[in-house]
């Protein structure tokens, strides 16, 4: 049985972070607290035949920097106030980006299942390159 594709998290020196596992069909979410108000916000991918694919966002508010652009998926109210944008359904260009993680109570997390592991913990204010890494095998 071959192995599953691999979720990374590294450095720009090339030191990794964390190496989570996401079989094809399975997603993963970054999440982190808005800098002003304060509440979780989450971007939430799917490992689609070995691509990176962004499939919905969660904003509990309609707090500066966050809103949902016309024409990329559908925005929902989550009945508390807040929104999903569903069906984004985008592929990330090189199945990776960087992300620099906030400091402290931003808490930039990655959380594929019940695993969670803090970015901000351990490279605050870093260029962190998250990528999903195929198997061939």
């Amino acid at each position: 049985m071959s192995q599953a594709d691999q979720l990374v998290a590294s450095r720009e020196d090339g030191s990794e972070i964390t190496r989570l596992s996401v079989p094809q069909g399975t997603g993963w979410c970054v999440l982190w607290r808005h800098s002003v108000k304060g509440f979780e916000v989450s971007d939430c991918y799917e490992n689609r035949a070995g691509h990176m694919v962004l499939v919905k966002s969660h904003l509990p508010d309609f707090a500066a920097g966050l809103g949902h652009i016309p024409g990329r998926g559908r925005q929902v109210s989550d009945g508390q106030g807040g929104y999903f944008i569903l069906d984004i359904d985008e592929p990330v260009p090189g199945d990776a980006y960087v992300l620099r993680p906030g400091l402290g109570p931003v808490d930039h997390r990655l959380q594929v299942g019940d695993t969670v592991v803090s970015l901000s913990a351990v490279a605050p204010r870093e260029r962190v390159r998250i990528a999903l890494i195929r198997n061939t095998e």
